[in-house]
């Protein structure tokens, strides 16, 4: 037998067994027996290297560390399920799907919501080509080679399989492994998870795939995305294609007709859930023709055809011992209930946020009462209800105002109501210091402006930052630029809580944290990346994921401060939002009369006219729904203000000028496009290159080139590094060009 065809066979053995084990649970030969296969197939391809395959079950090991994730777009969009949580909802979802499906009896599919990490897997011609990451729904992360070393996951189909299939599904730790490696990490002194969840998740963010190797993850598939080769017209052939393919799905599985049907497999689930082997919330409703998914279609967040019923979470009994209210970095005033202690979801909880006055009066929540706490989202604290029959009788509704003294409690400044009548059945209420100076306001935006997250710099937690703002040093993030390692050192903070149980004297923050600080503060200057400056000016609903989207768009700062294209967003939100009211279907305000209807009509198709003109000036800017219409305007509104002036100002007086670390002139797709040298054309990159992918990817795009993830007919070049291995052997098969670094640098000139 030839080393090729060894090789092929012991691959085909040993994927066999890893699925009659890890799968099926039925293995045919010992331990020892795989092991002595195991290592004859890393003999035989350390010898043949020219064979090299990345499906190969020795990569189930894991390979050498990347240098970062790359992106990926998906073959479709990979939404969100919408949520529900009564049997209303519920009801009111299968009356939908009677309504615009026209049909009385509706069959759909009831299956766990597995609380994993959502990932999509791409198999061309039945082996793995990719697998990625959610992401922003459009893109995710490149994480094949992690997903290799989950046993269950197989590398390649078996059975009959259509030419290109995109499974989604969930990535997860069950629940017995989650418990055994806290156990190691504890033993060894490390840090344990908080949650199954978060394990999953920083498990498949390693860039050494030798490490997730170590880590007990699993796969459960659940959706099927785009498949060509092959039709299927039901949930039911979907399940039999993973049967066939040898992929794990979702299970238990019901199948129901009629609403009631339906309900009762959900009650049926909430019981069984506690004896799955991973963590559930609740129950994923699903049309179980694909045809009519299709018929139904989807927003553009969701499908239509499908809502996840989420079960309660626990809850418990506890006393409301006083209610405290803590200051936010805006200003904002939120109370926070102090709780007996009591367990939920297998943590003590002793705090709970009461989220605004609003949220108080319409719970009628006092100090002293008796209330059932509960974790929204299985993860934050917070008080459901009031057992009114508990009582204290000399238990008074609760005043913000009156509880404070009509003082913010960090400053003892004056507080100001405000009410957002957005929701004019349920306005919020809201209190906020109205100082400017107030120094909680200032700690807290000092803290962000230094978290890792954000400008990562070192040595300036809360309690120095207390410090820094009670002595005058910084009032503001700009300030820290001005600071003099002199000045640091001699700050005095608070005694420290010695190892007897007394206190310290006061203690100087000295001359080598300070010295470490500035050096800190002073390399931000240039070495942290826009984004990360924009995350740490703290600008409302402006997050990590919004904040890379911003820098996405714009090179500098002063950019941003000036964007055509966020005020582009903000202009089709507020068209949006004309056209909505003005429409001659909206419910809340319809037309008095014919008259006005044709004159609502009119306007109505006036400004769809006006809103599709202003999409297609953004669309090449293929904008992430994390930079959606809230944060748009929060971004205009801050750079308008008087603090955001102020703090341009700052900024440019200090000679700031941190810049873009994944822009993307996108501009120059709407202008002249046809000017760029790359312009039109589809490269693949694969293989060990001089400079990381990502850096290619980046030179690509900019001169007017697209990048995917796999070869295929439509790919342009495929730039290969050494080795290449399939992907080289595809473009070879398909006719595509093959080129190297020199010369692509020759294409760019």
């Amino acid at each position: 037998m030839s080393p090729d065809q060894k090789i092929l066979e012991l691959r085909c053995l040993l994927e066999r067994h890893n699925r009659l084990y890890y799968v099926e649970a039925s293995p045919e030969i010992t331990d020892r027996e795989y092991d002595r296969m195991f290592r004859e197939l890393e003999e035989l391809e350390a010898l043949h290297p020219e064979l090299d395959d990345p499906n190969s079950p020795t990569r189930r090991v894991g390979g050498a560390p990347l240098e970062g994730f790359e992106q990926v777009r998906h073959p479709a969009p990979m939404l969100s399920i919408d949520d529900v949580f009564t049997e209303e909802e519920v009801r009111e979802f299968y009356q939908r799907l009677q309504k615009n499906l026209a049909q009385d009896r509706i069959t759909v599919t009831i299956e766990p919501k597995i609380d994993g990490v959502a990932t999509s897997l791409v198999y061309r011609d039945g082996a793995l080509d990719y697998g990625a990451t959610r992401g922003d729904g459009l893109t995710g992360d490149d994480v094949t080679a992690n997903l290799r070393t989950i046993p269950t996951l197989p590398l390649v189909l078996t059975g009959t399989h259509p030419a290109l299939l995109e499974i989604r599904g969930e990535v997860f730790m069950p629940d017995e492994a989650f418990g055994r490696l806290n156990e190691e990490r504890h033993d060894a002194g490390l840090q344990t998870f908080a949650n199954p969840r978060n394990a999953t998740a920083g498990t498949l963010k390693q860039l050494d795939s030798r490490a997730v190797a170590e880590r007990p993850l699993d796969f459960i598939a659940h959706g099927l995305g785009v498949i060509e080769g092959l039709e299927l017209e039901t949930e039911e052939d979907f399940r039999s294609l993973l049967s066939s393919a040898s992929i794990p799905s979702n299970k238990p599985l019901w199948t129901a007709n009629t609403l009631d049907e339906v309900l009762s497999a959900i009650s049926e689930l909430e019981h069984l859930r506690f004896d799955l082997p991973y963590a559930t919330d609740g129950a994923v409703i699903k049309v179980a023709s694909l045809l009519d998914r299709s018929a139904l279609g989807a927003t553009s967040r969701a499908p239509r055809w499908a809502v996840a019923f989420k079960y309660p979470p626990e809850q418990k009994p506890t006393r409301l011992l006083d209610i405290t209210v803590q200051v936010g970095r805006s200003g904002i005033l939120t109370p926070v209930a102090e709780l007996e202690p009591v367990s939920l979801s297998g943590t003590t909880v002793s705090r709970a946020t009461l989220h605004n006055e609003s949220f108080i009066h319409e719970r009628d929540i006092r100090i002293g009462d008796t209330i059932l706490a509960h974790k929204s989202g299985e993860i934050i604290p917070e008080v459901l209800r009031v057992i009114k029959e508990n009582r204290p009788p000399d238990a008074t509704p609760f005043s913000m105002s009156d509880h404070l003294g009509g003082k913010c409690p960090a400053c003892e400044g004056s507080i100001v109501q405000r009410i957002n009548s957005d929701n004019k059945e349920r306005p919020v209420i809201t209190w906020w210091c109205e100082n400017p100076l107030c120094s909680k306001k200032a700690v807290a935006t000092l803290t962000h402006f230094a978290q890792r997250k954000a400008l990562d710099l070192e040595g300036l937690g809360e309690s120095v930052a207390i410090k820094l703002v009670a002595s005058g040093l910084a009032l503001s993030p700009l300030d820290l630029f001005s600071i003099k390692t002199g000045d640091l050192a001699d700050l005095l903070l608070d005694p420290a809580r010695l190892q007897t149980g007394e206190e310290s004297k006061p203690r100087r923050f000295g001359d080598k944290k300070a010295k470490l600080l500035v050096d800190s503060i002073n390399e931000s200057k240039a070495g942290q990346p826009l984004s990360r400056w924009i995350f740490a000016m703290g600008i409302p609903q402006i997050g990590e994921s919004a904040s890379r989207e911003v820098s996405r768009l714009h090179e500098t700062l002063p950019d941003v401060a000036s964007s055509e294209i966020l005020g582009v967003i903000c202009q089709i939100a507020d068209l949006e939002e004309e056209r909505k009211n003005v429409s001659p279907q909206n419910r809340d305000r319809p037309p008095r009369d014919d008259t006005e209807r044709k004159r609502r009509k009119i306007r109505h198709d006036e400004l769809k006219t006006e809103i599709t003109e202003l999409e297609n000036t953004i669309a090449a800017f293929e904008i992430s729904p994390d930079l959606g219409p809230v944060a748009s305007r929060n971004l205009v509104a801050f750079f308008a203000s008087a603090p955001g002036r102020e703090f341009m100002n700052q900024f440019a007086d200090l000679g700031l000028s941190p810049r873009s670390d994944n822009f993307l002139p996108r501009p120059s797709e709407l202008k002249s496009s046809d000017s760029l040298v790359l312009a039109g054309q589809i490269f693949v990159i694969t293989g060990s290159l001089s400079r990381p992918r990502s850096a290619y990817k980046e030179i690509i795009e900019k001169n007017g080139g697209k990048v995917t993830g796999s070869v295929s007919k439509s790919t342009t070049y495929l730039l290969v590094g050494e080795g290449g291995g399939s992907k080289r052997d595809k473009a070879d098969s398909l006719g595509v060009g093959i080129i190297s670094e020199d010369q692509l640098n020759s294409m760019l000139g």
